[in-house]
């Protein structure tokens, strides 16, 4: 399928800022220019989807709400939860956005697996979850036959946010996190594996490190 460029923007990512980077790349660019995955964490933001209801956001408090152009509905991200963005060219991949939905809900169960821990996704409900908790959400938006927006996955971060929502629209939602499930590694020592497990889904040949 080609090349990917995987490209760390690292840890206290502003949202407004990256979303906008975001756009910007996926309006600019060219119809050969290579996919692209961008690995991050963000400063504490509740965002809400095209189709988010505010009544959904519970008691958000001194954590800043950004209505976004994804799909989906209510979610939170910040320090210690691994963020990868697909810009990526579904028309190229040949792939329907469901089918892209379970390969990125595949490369995260995989990346569980990898420590005995069974994961599963869920059509209704799309994210991947540990004995019925949440541990990562899924939200994209396609433009043109091109995505962003992507994954996040919870790994050793303050779940306490999680509760100031209703979880991706659904009241009493509960979370988790690989800490909790024994995991040690931080959000930037799984993130290498994870993009190369996402990479090895949607068929990438090779893969081009880029360090902003």
């Amino acid at each position: 399928m080609g090349s990917l460029k995987i490209r760390v923007l690292g840890i206290n990512q502003p949202y407004l800022s990256t979303l906008e980077a975001m756009q910007t790349f996926t309006q600019q660019r060219s119809e050969d220019a290579l996919d692209e995955l961008w690995i991050l964490e963000h400063e504490p933001v509740f965002t809400l989807g095209r189709n988010g209801q505010m009544e959904h956001v519970l008691d958000p408090g001194a954590i800043p709400v950004v209505k976004v152009d994804r799909g989906g509905q209510v979610t939170y991200h910040g320090p210690g939860q691994l963020v990868i963005y697909l810009l990526v060219d579904v028309r190229r991949l040949n792939l329907g956005v469901r089918e892209l939905v379970m390969k990125i809900e595949q490369s995260i169960i995989k990346l569980l697996a990898n420590r005995q821990i069974t994961a599963t996704g869920d059509r209704e409900a799309p994210g991947v979850y540990v004995d019925g908790k949440k541990i990562a959400a899924l939200g994209l938006r396609v433009s043109r036959g091109k995505t962003y927006h992507g994954l996040s996955l919870n790994v050793n971060m303050d779940l306490k946010p999680f509760t100031c929502i209703n979880p991706c629209g659904y009241a009493g939602l509960e979370v988790t996190q690989c800490r909790d499930l024994g995991m040690e590694e931080t959000s930037m020592e799984l993130a290498d594996e994870l993009a190369v497990l996402l990479a090895q889904e949607l068929g990438y040949q090779q893969i081009e490190w880029l360090a902003d």
